[in-house]
């Protein structure tokens, strides 16, 4: 079962934190009910309980946590926490496992951007992360922008003609000498485009293309060439995709002609939040002996290394 609430946030332009959490509270049992039934599965046929502790919405996250720690002690379960972040990673086990180390994995969301060196399982080094906006909320911003709606990936996504070459050149941050993003400035140039009127001529529509295809293509550019780059320096076996923007077709399809190594991603349906990709990263957190007590609380801003 899937419990969205893209709907209800779509006429914010946004996710409202307080919307999030109660709209959490309302679906957590009906989700985990429908989710035992779809399995045929009892709880005594379960080993442990995974939960996201961070980061992210600190009224969701506590939602969560609060209900797994509930049924931890209901149950007698381990209970083993879980890094949202590294969720994203362990989605790719649950079609395509890379077989090899080491890896660097790319987790593009609406609310993070960042680079890893993935040695082993559990063993990340950090690269590089956005500066300002994260790529998922510059999609969002820029296709808010552009009267595209909310979200703003699958929008911009839509009305985006992939590898055509635009006549309104957008910026692009490359911050030469480190792994890290900017997508604050990008977002600014559509801004400009748009308060100076530079989008209104005899057919909008075309223009609004014209802009979202430049935008994407500026995110995918930048996006893939850091990313290949730290590949290659680091020797990794493979690159990694995780997180919302993952899911995006034209960055899957660059990713893979620019990189010398194969590029490992789930299917879309698995890049944005979800909790079988938490279940997965669990599984290893669970081998490794991870547990948690019931003192365990929600870190809105917790790191991955």
């Amino acid at each position: 079962m899937v419990a969205s609430q893209e709907e209800i946030h779509a006429k914010y332009g946004g996710i409202v934190p307080e919307v999030a959490s109660r709209q959490h509270l309302l679906s957590m049992i009906p989700v985990i009910n429908e989710a035992l039934s779809a399995a045929s599965a009892r709880w005594d046929d379960l080993d442990a309980i995974a939960v996201t502790h961070g980061p992210g919405l600190a009224g969701s996250l506590l939602v969560g946590v609060n209900t797994a720690k509930t049924l931890a002690f209901a149950t007698g379960l381990p209970l083993v926490p879980v890094n949202h972040m590294e969720g994203h990673i362990y989605a790719n086990w649950l079609e395509n496992p890379p077989s090899e180390f080491p890896l660097v994995c790319l987790l593009v969301s609406g609310g993070h951007t960042g680079l890893f060196l993935m040695k082993d399982h559990g063993d990340y080094t950090y690269l590089g992360s956005t500066r300002d906006d994260a790529a998922g909320e510059a999609f969002d911003k820029v296709a808010r922008l552009l009267g595209l709606g909310f979200p703003g990936g699958p929008a911009i996504q839509r009305v985006a003609t992939p590898n055509v070459p635009s006549r309104k050149k957008l910026p692009r941050a490359w911050l030469r000498g480190n792994d890290d993003f900017s997508f604050s400035g990008l977002k600014t140039a559509v801004l400009r485009m748009v308060e100076d009127g530079r989008l209104e001529n005899r057919d909008p529509e075309e223009q609004v293309r014209t802009v979202a295809t430049e935008f994407q293509n500026a995110v995918v550019d930048v996006l893939t060439t850091k990313t290949v780059g730290a590949a290659a320096r680091h020797g990794a076996r493979a690159i990694l995709l995780g997180g919302g923007v993952a899911a995006n077709l034209f960055l899957r399809e660059v990713m893979a002609q620019r990189s010398p190594v194969p590029v490992i991603v789930a299917s879309p349906r698995l890049c944005t939040d979800n909790a079988a990709m938490i279940a997965a990263a669990g599984f290893f957190r669970f081998q490794a002996g991870d547990r948690a007590d019931l003192s365990l609380d929600v870190h809105p801003a917790l790191k991955l290394a």
